[in-house]
């Protein structure tokens, strides 16, 4: 009787991978903060971001994150995770204020500072991450540091309308802000397209601090945790 021997079978590891979500949540950042700071600027009529801010930036966002998950890459997937909850928590916060009994017991300046709070915890979270994008490449970098930036903004222009001040500093934050969904965009972009090809099209920079594992995707703008 012949014998055949067991061999162990390989878990399909590229079988089951999911496509880069990197490109999806940094466009749906893009667009959403794009609406929000157009109307922080003066341009953008009020209220146009929010459904956005639910289904794009909230929604799309969150799903990004949790596919970062499975693709091993705790960046990413924190990243994406909380600025997914952030635009879901901004835009149901507007909804209660304006159309329920929670918003009527809103007075004065509860808004902006509230707002301003609420800013000030994510740019907390923003500036750790903005640390350790510096191991990812240029572009991710640059998206952190004008949203740093747009934030810190946010937060003193909330709180100088609390006490009575113009709204000149968050109009600062707004055009900030505007900046920061351009280079979104941008990195978007990048992932798209250089996952698309066999070589980077749109360079994204290398890290600022470190090296990336050499097997890791070249010209992905989130980093991928290499399989062994």
């Amino acid at each position: 009787m012949a014998v055949v021997a067991e061999r162990p079978v390989a878990p399909a590891l590229y079988a089951t991978a999911v496509a880069d979500p990197a490109p999806l949540g940094l466009a749906a950042f893009a667009l959403t903060t794009f609406l929000l700071s157009g109307h922080n600027a003066s341009f953008i009529p009020d209220v146009v971001w929010l459904g956005a801010a639910l289904f794009y930036g909230g929604l799309a966002q969150l799903l990004a994150g949790m596919w970062e998950f499975r693709n091993r890459n705790v960046f990413g997937a924190t990243a994406f995770s909380t600025y997914g909850g952030f635009w879901l928590a901004l835009g149901t916060f507007v909804i209660l204020a304006e159309t329920t009994k929670l918003g009527a017991g809103l007075h004065g300046t509860d808004v902006p500072n509230g707002l301003a709070w609420f800013v000030m915890g994510f740019a907390f979270f923003n500036l750790y991450m903005l640390l350790w994008s510096l191991r990812i490449n240029v572009a991710t970098f640059l998206v952190f540091l004008t949203l740093q930036i747009t934030e810190v903004l946010l937060v003193i222009g909330f709180f100088h309308q609390a006490h009575g001040g113009s709204a000149w500093m968050v109009h600062a934050g707004g055009w900030a802000g505007i900046v920061t969904a351009a280079v979104a965009w941008y990195t978007s972009a990048a992932g798209v397209v250089n996952g698309m090809s066999p070589a980077p099209v749109l360079p994204v920079g290398k890290p600022l601090w470190g090296r990336l594992p050499m097997l890791s995707r070249l010209g992905s703008p989130m980093p991928r945790q290499t399989e062994v």
